[in-house]
């Protein structure tokens, strides 16, 4: 137990090293209403007839575990068989075999309610995952009332889909009044004996009221009570002084103590009192900012302009990425100078940043007086930084959106992504959907009034201009139903914006029609969703699916071989389909048994010439790919980032060829892909040797020499796509680059696929930054070749191109740093600073260059032994 000093009171607490026993928990009893099933869900599983839930005594059991991270501690711990006809109670003790020190701050117990039927199969009826330490990282203790979700497991990952706290529930009166019973016990609620019992008496009242009409279930677990607080706190270790190896050799020396790696004095026995406010605000600095800016509140500084030394910082200040932190230094010029900070655009979010939200007459100053100097001069960068969680401000977020109402209808399709993600940012949605072990930094800081913090009008900006356009409309209307299929808290605000876009729709004869288009893509959806998943079950030879699959397609009765109006596919709106092809339709070998499903188009003339979201297709027919059993929304992110950094570099007058192909997500676990006609560079280099030969299949030109008689125009295609996506893979951090996704059209375009690895993961070790294999450069004729130096070339004006840029990427990132995207939830707050490391920020143009030109160089060996590897593991599984 140590004692920090106050000038009021001693505040004693207990280290978590210092308790030198098992991790225990008691798990006691759930409250709420057990759901029953429906009729049609009784009609599709028969054994749901029989579930115990459904009759008056449930027999139900909990399984907890222990996790820390991802990463799971413990075996699952089950609760013994209970009666519970009197009530859903066990009052279980669980001891884990885990000490406390052996504790993360990440740790977590997941627990997860299962319904055992009379078949013997289990069926989980709800979910939860508890902190064991809360965000001022002191561990949890006492009563713990978890909310459960109902029909899922628990999620142990870091941002748990099923959390044991929501935040800001309107509705939820008793966990109001049982806050206030943990303040009572903690003393922190005088004692008055004769009004305690009346108001426990009013409380008993009040749980029994809202009990009987809460929908919601709650699990009950008793946490250890402590004398004390118990914060987080690691045992030093104490580092030895190893032998010298020939001590006669050596002069006599003093012995060096055995000291903690963090000592204060030659003592070993003091140690650093933990401080939880070590990282907050300091008060005294506070009042101080707050007293000096009280004096400039007026417009006594309108005419303050910075000097030379002022106004180069100033600079460096606008020139920080959006991930950089201002000091109490940088904040407080910005506020001497507000008044001059208008004539750069670039200033804008950096002044933000440096006003104090919980001021309200500063707040006044800044979005009355302030705001409106900068005008629409601000890029379109910093307005979707505006539009963040960083930003609350109801008027902040409407100057960001006055400013996207400028941009056309393509390029509001670049950031239509993010931009329905900036919903959930949305105040009043946000804070209730946040994870509540892990407060972000400016909901501590600021507090907001209703109105201040109320709709910026951001979601009817996009149905408004989603109305007027079909494809704005089919793409916002795939975003929005993905978030409602998500299992989190802002599904309900995101159905309710869906409501009013249909509504909107309905309002008008041609929002009419695009609503039965919706629809209509909506059964075709489900259509195909059916019969994938009945294909990835079936036990079937692959032969003989496929001759199923054609023959559902091919039956008239299925809707499939002929439409009765043409259809606008949901994965390209700008592709108009009247059938499917069921003959060329067919089954890949992948373990998910993906569908091949081509279709007949309306126009295949003008679908060729305005396919601008994918590659060009020349053919009447329209390929994609049905994938079930697979979450796309990391590659749908990918393919919309190649596709806003492909126009990025076109306005720079680079061309490089890119054109990426087309992916939408209509579930978490399912989705359409844009199928382009093309071969592995693996199977490529089986069949013909090398690419050069593979290019001269359809596009050989004897006369062509600098080209090694390939047509100067397929090797020109070649050499920039393979340019452009060695920059955009090592910007985007892709993963897993082997040969049998790195694909090759006879065109010459060269594309990846499969990212299933970005933001730097790579399951292969020691992966190289750059993706450049030694096929490519042998088909580019070696590293001494012009072509190979062309490639360089390009690589570099693409890099610094992109690099100029670099704010625009890293703000679409960071809007989807909530948006359950895989390999960003592994670690959510060093997402965007991993993109940001690749453009090298820090350094100057010149510089960067040359550091991406050691990468660019930096080949790996290991990169063929691996190929070798993955061949082989294609091999047997195929």
């Amino acid at each position: 137990m140590e004692t920090e000093p106050s000038r009021d009171r001693d505040y004693s607490f207990a280290r978590l090293c210092d308790i030198k026993s098992p991790v225990t928990l008691k798990i006691t009893s759930l409250e709420g209403k057990l759901p029953q099933s429906s009729h049609i869900e009784a009609l599709n599983h028969a054994g749901v007839i029989r579930s115990k839930a459904n009759t008056p005594i449930p027999d139900l059991y909990i399984t907890c575990m222990l996790w820390t991270g991802e990463a799971q501690h413990t075996l699952p711990f089950r609760t013994g068989w209970k009666d519970l006809s009197r009530g859903t109670k066990w009052n279980q003790t669980i001891i884990l075999p885990v000490q406390y020190p052996s504790l993360l701050l990440e740790s977590s117990v997941t627990f997860t309610i299962w319904d055992v039927q009379e078949s013997g199969r289990c069926t989980a009826i709800g979910g939860t995952k508890m902190a064991l330490f809360d965000h001022h990282r002191t561990l949890k203790r006492g009563q713990q009332r978890l909310y459960i979700h109902r029909g899922v497991e628990a999620d142990p990952r870091p941002n748990s889909t099923t959390p044991s706290e929501v935040l800001n529930r309107e509705d939820d009166e008793m966990g109001r009044l049982e806050s206030l019973i943990k303040e009572f016990d903690r003393g922190d609620i005088n004692k008055v004996e004769w009004l305690d019992r009346l108001a426990f008496r009013k409380l008993e009242k009040a749980h029994l009221r809202e009990a009987s009409k809460s929908k919601d279930m709650y699990l009950y677990v008793d946490l250890p009570k402590f004398d004390f607080p118990v914060v987080y706190s690691e045992q030093e270790s104490l580092l030895s002084v190893p032998p010298a190896p020939v001590a006669h050799l050596f002069p006599t020396i003093p012995p060096v103590l055995a000291l903690p790696p963090n000592f204060l004095s030659s003592d070993r026995h003091l140690w650093r009192a933990y401080d939880p406010d070590a990282w907050r605000d300091n008060p005294v600095e506070i009042k101080h900012r707050k007293l000096l800016r009280s004096q400039r509140l007026g417009d006594a500084g309108k005419d303050l302009k910075p000097g030379p030394s002022d106004r180069d910082r100033l600079n460096d200040i606008f020139r920080l990425p959006p991930t950089a932190s201002l000091s109490a230094f940088d904040k407080d010029l910005l506020w001497k100078f507000r008044f001059s900070l208008f004539r750069s655009p670039r200033s804008l979010t950096k002044f933000l940043k440096c006003v104090t939200w919980s001021d309200p007459v500063e707040t006044k100053q800044a979005v009355e007086k302030l705001l409106p100097l900068w005008g629409q001069d601000v890029g379109i960068d910093d307005a979707l930084e505006l539009l963040g969680p960083e930003f609350m401000h109801k008027k902040v977020r409407a100057f960001a959106v006055k400013r996207l109402e400028r941009a056309d209808d393509e390029e509001l399709l670049l950031y239509l992504l993010q931009l329905v993600q900036a919903l959930k940012f949305e105040h009043k949605y946000f804070l209730s959907s946040q994870r509540p072990h892990k407060p972000r930094a400016h909901q501590l800081k600021r507090q907001l009034s209703q109105d201040e913090a109320s709709d910026s009008g951001l979601s009817q900006f996009l149905i408004d201009r989603s109305v007027s356009n079909p494809i704005l409309s089919t793409r916002f209307h795939w975003y929005l139903m993905i978030e409602c299929d998500s299992r989190v808290p802002a599904g309900r605000m995101y159905a309710k914006i869906a409501h009013d876009f249909m509504n909107k729709l309905s309002q008008s004869p041609e929002g009419t029609a695009q609503r039965e288009v919706l629809r209509r893509q909506g059964v075709l959806v489900q259509t195909l969703s059916t019969r994938a998943r009945e294909v990835r079950l079936s036990k079937d030879p692959r032969q003989k699916k496929i001759e199923k699959l054609k023959a559902y397609l091919s039956d008239p009765k299925n809707g499939l071989s002929s439409f009765a109006e043409p259809l606008t596919l949901p994965l390209n709106a700008r592709v108009s389909v009247t059938s499917v092809v069921a003959e060329k339709s067919s089954i890949f070998k992948s373990n998910l048994l993906p569908l091949l499903i081509w279709f007949e188009t309306a126009e295949p003339n003008r679908a060729a010439e305005d396919d601008s979201e994918g590659i060009v297709n020349i053919s009447p027919d329209y390929p994609v790919i049905f994938k079930n059993g697979d979450d796309l929304r990391q590659d749908q992110l990918v393919i919309q980032l190649f596709t806003l950094m492909d126009r990025l570099l076109r306005k720079e007058n680079l061309d490089l060829r890119l054109s990426p192909y087309s992916v939408l997500a209509t579930s978490t676990s399912e989705g359409l892909i844009q199928f382009v006609p093309s071969k592995s560079v693996a199977s490529i280099m089986a069949e013909h040797g090398n690419l050069q030969n593979y290019l001269k299949l359809e596009h050989s030109d004897d006369a062509a020499l600098g080209s090694y008689g390939i047509e100067a125009g397929v090797m020109d295609t070649f050499v920039r796509s393979c340019a452009g996506y060695s920059v955009l893979t090592y910007v985007l951090g892709v993963g897993d680059r082997h040969l049998d996704n790195l694909m090759l059209a006879p065109d010459g375009h060269f594309f990846h696929v499969d990212f299933g690895y970005i933001l730097g993961r790579d399951p292969k070790p020691y992966p190289p930054p750059v993706k450049v294999c030694k096929e490519m450069v042998d088909a580019m004729g070696g590293t001494g070749s012009a072509h190979y130096s062309r490639f360089q070339s390009l690589c570099y004006t693409a890099f610094t191109g992109l690099r100029k840029n670099a704010n625009l990427i890293l703000n679409l990132v960071a809007l989807m740093v909530d948006a359950g995207i895989q390999d960003i939830q592994l670690e959510p707050d060093k997402a965007v600073w991993k993109v940001q490391e690749k453009f090298m920020l820090d350094l100057s143009e010149e510089d960067a260059i040359k550091q991406f030109e050691v990468l660019l160089n930096d080949t790996s060996y290991l990169t063929v032994v691996f190929d070798r590897i993955h061949d082989w593991a294609q091999y047997l599984r195929d």
